[in-house]
């Protein structure tokens, strides 16, 4: 159920920031906000991972100039988490969506993406071929585990409109309400 107070996505703004745990779907979920608002979509691991690598980081001060770089854009949707650099994202942001989904569901997830690797998956890394990896499993199924109420928090603490979908059943209802 969508909150009352952002039932329509034009509340959102035009700058809109997707936030998240990993395998979440905050990709897909950017991707078809970019095509229905005709505003560009930014994967931040994109910008913080070098195409055509296993998902090796970039230096971390190139990694901030082109997230610095994005968030000066005029209208986009930018998903990922990164939270060193939110203050300055949420500082340009017009709308905030959280999207969360059972840890096991996330990390069904992430073996399919990574035994598919379908290169026109949403936010999928340039040249790239994943692989299983156990730091992720960690990440996924440990580290993040609980991790919504961080990501609740800040945006609580920003006052922008926002949207919460902290099960996959909210999150086809977001899309089924925004014909998304």
């Amino acid at each position: 159920m969508l909150p009352t107070t952002v039932k329509d996505l034009a509340c959102l703004g035009e700058r809109i920031v997707v936030l998240g745990p990993s395998n979440a779907g905050k990709s897909t979920l950017a991707v078809a906000l970019s095509r229905k608002l005709a505003v560009p979509a930014v994967h931040l691991d994109q910008l913080h991972h070098r195409p055509h690598t296993d998902w090796q980081p970039r230096p971390e001060a190139e990694f901030k100039a082109l997230h610095d770089t994005a968030i000066m854009g005029e209208r986009w949707v930018m998903e990922g988490n990164y939270s060193r650099l939110m203050p300055q994202r949420f500082a340009r942001a017009t709308g905030a969506i959280l999207i969360t989904s059972h840890h096991w569901l996330r990390f069904y997830r992430y073996l399919k993406r990574t035994l598919v690797n379908r290169s026109s998956r949403a936010g999928h890394l340039e040249g790239a071929q994943d692989s299983l990896k156990w730091e992720m499993i960690h990440w996924i199924l440990v580290k993040t585990r609980d991790s919504s109420g961080k990501y609740a928090a800040i945006i609580g603490k920003s006052g922008l409109p926002a949207v919460e979908c902290h099960t996959a059943k909210a999150l086809n209802e977001l899309y089924r309400a925004w014909n998304l």
